[in-house]
């Protein structure tokens, strides 16, 4: 069902649906929804193509074969065990759809180089000489076993769909040949963007390195949060994007062989599964690559003043040194808050989880009169002493709290004024001598 959101000006909108501002105050039975959902584009040798497919922590630790051709300890997955360290779902799409190898009896499920490791083995069966059992190998792997009279009968794996009209006969492990991996393509990319859309996540990763798709991703995430009040972040390696809705990554990796932008992936999961009441700020890097911390004082800084997220070495250990998004133009709208990646993660976190409350329990099924709106009150009180319980905000006061109704009759207007907390990062001490 499609939807209004996002936010307004004044009250003319056409779309039912939620729409919530966020602004700085002057100076002077909802429930929570889970976090730890991410989103990636990804180059690989082996998966789905053309679709998102979905994958949970505990699926990657035990069928990483089956999604991206190769063991949950593989080199090639290292960047995918980053994320997971934080990340509970990802939402993944292959980019670089290519040619699916092939030989005399299957074809390779999925297009990709890593279908050429694929093999067939057909020898006979040793109580039923007529038949034939025939064995699937990824590199020296059985990955499936079938015992068949004719090739008719054969199931198709994860791995391969069989040739139902092949003639069976007894062969030696027979590759597979033909797999190409295709281009990463700006199409490509659009082509995701417009399918994860659809979904609900926390953190997006951009792990490419062309301004033109950066861009793509920035573009992406404006119109998402601020038109359709899809509240998220993008995580986006070395991008000056003056936005609260986009991380810019500074460090690089220094491993052999890896993308320098790498630590996109465990940005991203630990972007999604940081919780409402907690920072990254000091948080310790705990995957697998080699990064980048030979900068100055004065360069760190210059990239927090940047909106740059920067980690730094703290003795033997890599830690996050702030936990800040790109955004730098302040104003008095939105002010210093907004810099904070952990108030943003509060902010969007009530305006996700009231347009939920509001489109699911109240949109088409409450009459906007008196009793109506106080039941939407006590649920928005509700929620908000939720959030002062786990010390995501503090001072809330009920009675601040408005809903009254809009300037026609289908519409309601809420002021939910809330104070998000954060943690301590500074340490100001002066020791008195007496």
């Amino acid at each position: 069902m499609a939807l209004g959101g996002g936010t307004f000006l004044v009250q003319n909108k056409t779309l039912p649906g939620a729409y919530i501002n966020f602004i700085s105050a002057s100076r002077a039975s909802a429930t929570l929804s889970d976090r730890g959902y991410a989103a990636m584009a990804l180059e690989l040798d082996w998966g789905a193509d053309g679709e998102i497919f979905t994958i949970e922590n505990g699926e990657f630790q035990k069928d990483s074969l089956k999604f991206f051709g190769y063991d949950y300890t593989h080199e090639k997955l290292k960047g995918l065990r980053d994320l997971f360290r934080n990340a509970k779902t990802l939402y993944a799409y292959r980019l670089n759809s290519g040619n699916k190898a092939t030989n005399l009896f299957a074809t390779a499920r999925y297009s990709g180089v890593r279908g050429n490791d694929i093999k067939i083995m057909i020898s006979a069966n040793v109580d039923e000489p007529t038949k034939f059992d025939v064995t699937t190998l990824l590199e020296h792997k059985k990955v499936d076993f079938q015992t068949v009279s004719q090739a008719l009968e054969l199931l198709d794996n994860d791995f391969v769909i069989f040739k139902k009209d092949a003639t069976l006969a007894e062969t030696a492990a027979t590759p597979l040949t033909g797999g190409t991996n295709g281009a990463a393509t700006g199409v490509a990319y659009q082509e995701f963007l417009d399918k994860v859309e659809a979904y609900s996540f926390n953190t997006l990763g951009c792990l490419s390195k062309e301004d033109a798709i950066k861009g793509l991703f920035v573009a992406f995430t404006k119109r998402l949060r601020d038109e359709m009040g899809i509240k998220f972040q993008t995580v986006i390696y070395n991008k000056a994007a003056d936005y609260e809705g986009v991380i810019n990554l500074k460090n690089k990796v220094t491993d052999a062989n890896a993308e320098e932008a790498s630590l996109v992936y465990w940005l991203t999961g630990a972007s999604a599964g940081c919780q409402v009441n907690k920072s990254l700020a000091n948080k310790q890097y705990d995957g697998e690559f080699v990064v980048d911390t030979a900068y100055k004082q004065s360069q760190y800084t210059t990239a927090l003043n940047g909106g740059e997220f920067v980690f730094h070495k703290v003795g033997d250990e890599v830690r996050v040194l702030d936990d800040i998004n790109s955004f730098v133009s302040v104003t008095v709208d939105k002010n210093e808050d907004f810099q904070s990646n952990q108030v943003v993660r509060i902010l969007d976190q009530i305006g996700n989880d009231i347009a939920v409350l509001f489109n699911t329990r109240y949109m088409g099924k409450v009459q906007n009169n008196e009793s109506g709106r106080i039941a939407f009150w006590s649920d928005l009180v509700s929620y908000n002493k939720q959030m002062e319980q786990i010390q995501a905000i503090e001072n809330f006061v009920s009675d601040e709290l408005i809903v009254e109704k809009g300037n026609d009759k289908k519409s309601v207007v809420v002021v939910n004024p809330v104070t998000p907390v954060c943690a301590m990062a500074k340490l100001y001490m002066t020791v008195v001598v007496e």
